[in-house]
C-alpha cells in the first residue's frame, strides 16, 4: 500500500534515537524490535512528577519502532517518549506500547433486545429506556477496554448523548465521533439534500454519512447520483464536516468519487477502475473484511428474522465473505488509503481488532502498515492526525499495551493488557481480558 508505506518514519525513528537515546529498530519486515549495538548512553532520570509507562517495545503509530521506551504523560497529553533511568509509574514488562487504536466505522448503539435477539420484532418483549442505555454503555465499555480509544459511529442520534457523557467523564468509553444519522438521497433535490446536511450539523454531527443512490444503471443515473452526492458532500465541506458514503458497487463508488466525497464505506463489489479512482482522487476507503459479516453468521440465531436478516440474506453474506480479502489485496495494490474500520454491530463490540488481524492474515498487509491504518492513518482520516494516533510529545495520552510483539503475531492486538485514554487508565475486567 503505497500511501501507508510512505508514512513509515524509520528515518524519523533514527533521528529520535539520536536525540533521546531510544534504540531505533529494524524495519517492519524484520518482524521484531532489536536494540542498536553500541555503548549504552547515559539516561536521564524518569520524571518523578509525571505518569510514566515503560514497555519492552514501542510502536509510535507512524512506522517507528523502539526498544525499552518510556512514555511520559502530564495531564491528558504525552510530554516525552524515550528511555529514562529509575522507577516508573507503570512498568509493564514484556509488552509493546501502541497508540490507542481507532475504528472509523462502528454502530455503537446496535444491541440485542432483552430476549437476546436483534431488531424490533412483533414477538419481542418491549425494551425499556434503561435497558437500551445499559446495553449501549456496555458496548462503549468493552470497546475502550479492547484498546480502541477513539471510534466513529455511523450513526444514530442516540450517539450524541453517549458522546457527550463520555467526554464529560460520566461513562467509560472511547472518544466518540458520530454522524448522528444517515442521509438517503431518494428522489430529493440538491437543495433538499443540502438542508438535510445542515440539519445534521445543527444536531451536532461530527461527520455526514450518506448512501449512494441505488440502481445506477445508466450514464444519466450516474450523473444524477453525482449531483445528489455533490450537494451532500459539498455542503458538508462548506460546514467543515467530512463526508462518508455507503457505496457497495463500482457505479456507487465512481459517483461518490466524482462528487468529491471524502471517504467510501464498504465498496464490496468495487472493480479495479473504482479502486484506481479512489487512489487517484485521494479518497479514503473503508472496506470491512474481518468482523461484520462473520459476526452476523456466528450469531445467526440472534439476527435471523429481523428486517434485512432473512435466511436468504444470511446466505448471501456467506457467499460474500470469500470476496473480501481479494478486494482488500487489490485495493492495497492500487495504493488506496484505507483507515481501519470494522463496521462493528451488535455482538461485535470489543472485537474490533479482528479487522486488523484479517488485514494481515488474509489480506496480506504488513503488520506495521496494518497498525498504522488503525492509528495515525485512521486519525488523519478523521481530521485528527495532529492530536491522536501517534505516540509523540504533544499528542493525546492514548496508550495501550499488548503482550509480546504484534509485528511477529498481529493477534497480540486482541489481548490488550493496559489502556490509557487521555491520561486516564481504564481498569480491565476479567471478561474483557478473554475476548
Amino acid at each position: 500500500m503505497r500511501a501507508v508505506r510512505s508514512r513509515s518514519t524509520l528515518v524519523l525513528a533514527g533521528a529520535l534515537a539520536g536525540l533521546t537515546g531510544v534504540a531505533a529498530c529494524a524495519p517492519a519486515s524484520s518482524g521484531s524490535v532489536a536494540p542498536r549495538v553500541g555503548a549504552a548512553p547515559t539516561l536521564p532520570p524518569c520524571a518523578a512528577d509525571a505518569v510514566t509507562i515503560r514497555g519492552a517495545r514501542l510502536l509510535d503509530g507512524r512506522g517507528g519502532a523502539f526498544a525499552n521506551a518510556v512514555v511520559t504523560v502530564r495531564g491528558e497529553t504525552i510530554a516525552a517518549v524515550g528511555p529514562c533511568a529509575g522507577m516508573v509509574t507503570h512498568d509493564l514488562g514484556d509488552v509493546t506500547l501502541v497508540p490507542g487504536l481507532i475504528d472509523v466505522h462502528v454502530h455503537i448503539d446496535w444491541r440485542f433486545q432483552p430476549d437476546g435477539r436483534f431488531g424490533r420484532r412483533p414477538d419481542a418483549a418491549p425494551e425499556s429506556l434503561a435497558e437500551a442505555e445499559a446495553a449501549i454503555l456496555e458496548n462503549a465499555r468493552v470497546t475502550v477496554e479492547a484498546g480502541f480509544t477513539t471510534v466513529q459511529s455511523l450513526g444514530s442520534p442516540l450517539d450524541l448523548r453517549l458522546r457527550d457523557a463520555i467526554a464529560a467523564g460520566l461513562a467509560p468509553g472511547p472518544r466518540l465521533l458520530t454522524s448522528a444519522g444517515q442521509i438517503r438521497p431518494g428522489d430529493r433535490s440538491p437543495e433538499e439534500l443540502r438542508a438535510l446536511v445542515r440539519m445534521h450539523h445543527e444536531r451536532g454531527a461530527d461527520a455526514i454519512k450518506a448512501s449512494a443512490p441505488g440502481e445506477i444503471s445508466s450514464d444519466r443515473a450516474r450523473r444524477t447520483a453525482e449531483i445528489q452526492l455533490g450537494a451532500i458532500c459539498g455542503e458538508a465541506r462548506a460546514l467543515g464536516l467530512r463526508s462518508l458514503i455507503h457505496a457497495q458497487d463500482r457505479e456507487g463508488v465512481l459517483a461518490a468519487v466524482g462528487a468529491g466525497c471524502a471517504q467510501i464505506e464498504h465498496g464490496t463489489f468495487a472493480d479495479d477502475e473504482a479502486l484506481r479512482a479512489m487512489a487517484e482522487g485521494g479518497v479514503y476507503f473503508d472496506p470491512n473484511i474481518g468482523l461484520v459479516l462473520q459476526n452476523y453468521l456466528e450469531r445467526r440465531a440472534q439476527f435471523l428474522g429481523a428486517p434485512g436478516y432473512s435466511a436468504e440474506d444470511l446466505a448471501a453474506m456467506e457467499l460474500t465473505i470469500p470476496l473480501l480479502a481479494p478486494l482488500f489485496r487489490r485495493a492495497l495494490g492500487a495504493g488506496v488509503r484505507m483507515p481501519l474500520g470494522s463496521d462493528a454491530v451488535a455482538g461485535a463490540h470489543g472485537q474490533n481488532a479482528r479487522e486488523i488481524v484479517a488485514r494481515v492474515r488474509t489480506g496480506g498487509q504488513p503488520a506495521m502498515d496494518a497498525i498504522i491504518s488503525a492509528t495515525s492513518l485512521a486519525a488523519e482520516s478523521l481530521g485528527l492526525g495532529d492530536s491522536i494516533g501517534t505516540l509523540a510529545p504533544g499528542f493525546a495520552a492514548d496508550v495501550i499495551a499488548v503482550p509480546g510483539d504484534p509485528l511477529r503475531d498481529i493477534r497480540a492486538l486482541q489481548r490488550v493488557t493496559f489502556v490509557m485514554k487521555g491520561g486516564q487508565v481504564y481498569p480491565l475486567t476479567s471478561a474483557n481480558r478473554t475476548r
